[in-house]
């Protein structure tokens, strides 16, 4: 059963080979760090988080569930995620986590804009305590910014599964059913109207 519970998905994939071969995982460049996190969308997280200076690549799958080998019509339990690389020397995981935060909104318990559903909810995985207490100190200064209590979950580190090659690059690959996607969303308007001013 397909997870997206609205139609503009479905509208958008419609015209793809649903091709089941998950793209290879790329070669993370020397001195090079990872980080998982989740925020509803994965086509839209990926992208914005590829806009952050020092964020070397973003590949899209499934974290936080128990099921193996997810796929995009199975991964109940799971979140869809994003696997970040970056270089640590340009840009610290706490930067990087509020970079995230700054991309989502964080007050949605249920889901993201016009994504809604236990896998489009929000979190952060840590691998260490030091990321574990750099996540913590960026939701709490979220939370005060807004004024508002915060839902992105702060969870430790799970296995990523990577996603099927036809979404990875979504909106590079696909601009017009991306930007229709985007569009009827409404994903910047809502962002933009959670952080104004803040």
């Amino acid at each position: 059963m397909m997870m997206k519970t609205h139609t503009l998905a479905a509208m958008v994939l419609a015209p793809l080979a649903l091709a089941s071969a998950s793209a290879a995982p790329a070669q993370a460049p020397a001195g090079s760090a990872t980080a998982v996190f989740a925020g509803g969308c994965f086509w839209s997280v990926e992208h914005e988080l590829e806009q952050i200076p020092g964020v070397v690549d973003v590949v899209v799958g499934y974290a936080g569930g128990a099921k193996a080998n997810p796929t995009y019509r199975n991964h109940d339990g799971h979140l869809e995620a994003v696997r970040v690389t970056y270089d640590p020397a340009r840009l610290s995981y706490e930067q990087l986590t509020s970079g995230f935060f700054r991309r989502i909104d964080p007050t949605d318990p249920n889901g993201q804009i016009c994504d809604q559903g236990p896998s489009y909810r929000t979190a952060v995985f840590y691998a260490t305590g030091a990321e574990r207490e750099a996540a913590q100190k960026v939701k709490a200064q979220v939370a005060k910014a807004l004024g508002e209590p915060v839902a992105t979950e702060i969870r430790p580190a799970a296995r990523f599964w990577m996603g099927e090659a036809y979404h990875q690059d979504y909106a590079e690959k696909n601009p017009a059913r991306y930007q229709a996607y985007k569009v009827g969303c409404g994903r910047e308007r809502a962002l933009k109207a959670v952080w104004a001013g803040r």
